[in-house]
């Protein structure tokens, strides 16, 4: 027990650093765009930047860790993702600026395979559900801190100032990541298949549904990250810091539905049905939001409830994954369908960039129910019966 705990607690530390890193710096959009004379799009660009270059490497992270396994990739993800926040916090210019979310998003590559090939390859398997389930809750508490991290520092501070102080947080998890690192180690056995067989695991159909579940789904959370803040602000006349503890309430809320969700997976006998359910409540709400349903001052009980749904499928969705994936292959399967949520994310902002620059802050929740909706219709085609999680 004791064992699990503390790799699960590595792990988890290591995911809520990407989720943090990664919000830190949307609430400093204004700030930043002010202070450097560009456009939302443009900042909706340099985000792109970011998913692009972790939905790309994500995949051949997956390869990596099947073949040299997960702590020494995850350990160098860290660092890569310090690295970049430290030089965004240098930023005098857009291209110093662009080129930190680069770095960052090298980083934030090898999470998802790495973390999930070690939480397999560690962890007691009749376990794995409340793993999976901490696993999620960490990355939300990241996200849920960011916003008022960032935005209380850079109040007193500055915007520079505030993203100092995130590479500090990275650089406290890689320090302690590589004091523990004898924890992540898993033995990896022998491979005998070539690269032809791997690339044949991804094509399979299971696998190509996980990856456009989470491609949509990825389009969801773009505008939920990073440009919910500023369409709750032009939409509803409300301030930076309403809006931020909106977002914060659907971090919030969504870490609470991930506890109850692991709970919901161990005893579960539809994976797919959880997943759909909940789905269906957060896109509701969202539309809600959307047409204005919602006053200004209900926004973070609104987000809240939406994250906790969403946030209760996570652990049933993350085994559903599972379901699908070969012995052996949870590197290569894991960061080929989270390359998805990358991917949704790389082609979303600047779209809803331009929606907020037309004036049209509305498109963005309207956007983000759309993209929900697909979600729920694709998880459904999946094997989700508790009888199919196996071993990976």
């Amino acid at each position: 027990m004791s064992k699990d705990a503390t790799v699960v607690g590595l792990v988890a530390a290591g995911h809520a650093l990407s989720h943090f890193l990664q919000l830190v710096l949307p609430p400093l959009f204004p700030l930043i765009r002010e202070s450097l004379g560009i456009s939302y799009s443009t900042l909706g660009f340099m985000v792109m930047l970011f998913f692009v270059a972790s939905a790309v490497l994500q995949p051949l992270a997956g390869f990596l860790v099947d073949r040299v396994g997960g702590r020494n990739v995850l350990i160098c993800g860290v660092g890569f993702m310090t690295a970049g926040m430290l030089i965004a916090s240098l930023a005098g210019s857009a291209p110093l600026l662009a080129l930190g979310l680069l770095v960052m998003g090298v980083g934030n590559s090898v999470f998802h395979p790495a973390d999930f090939s070690i939480l397999n390859g560690r962890v007691t398997p009749a376990r794995l559900g409340y793993a999976f389930s901490a696993h999620g809750i960490a990355g939300s508490l990241g996200f849920a801190a960011a916003p008022l991290f960032s935005a209380g520092i850079s109040a007193l501070y500055g915007w520079q100032t505030a993203l100092i102080a995130a590479a500090g947080v990275g650089l406290a998890v890689l320090v302690a990541m590589l004091a523990n690192a004898h924890h992540l180690h898993v033995d990896q056995a022998p491979r005998k298949q070539k690269v032809v067989h791997d690339v044949r695991v991804l094509l399979s159909p299971p696998v190509l549904l996980c990856f456009l579940f989470f491609l949509v789904w990825g389009g969801a959370y773009a505008g939920l990250s990073t440009f919910s803040i500023s369409a709750m602000q032009l939409q509803f006349g409300v301030g930076a810091t309403w809006a931020a503890s909106a977002v914060t309430a659907y971090m919030i809320g969504s870490a609470g539905g991930m506890l109850a969700g692991g709970y919901v997976a161990a005893h579960s006998m539809r994976h797919d049905i959880v997943a759909a359910s909940g789905l269906s409540i957060a896109a509701l709400v969202m539309l809600a939001i959307a047409a204005g349903a919602v006053p200004g001052a209900a926004l973070p009980l609104a987000f809240g409830l939406a994250g906790f749904t969403a946030g209760v499928t996570y652990p049933s969705r993350d085994l559903i994954v599972r379901a699908s994936t070969p012995p052996g292959a949870a590197g290569r399967v894991y960061g080929f369908v989270y390359s998805g949520l990358d991917l949704g994310s790389v082609l979303t902002p600047v779209c809803y960039g331009l929606m907020i620059d037309n004036g049209m802050p509305q498109a963005v929740f309207y956007a983000i129910f759309g993209f929900t909706v697909c979600a729920i219709f694709t998880v459904l085609q999946l094997p989700g019966r508790r009888g199919a999680i196996r071993r990976t």
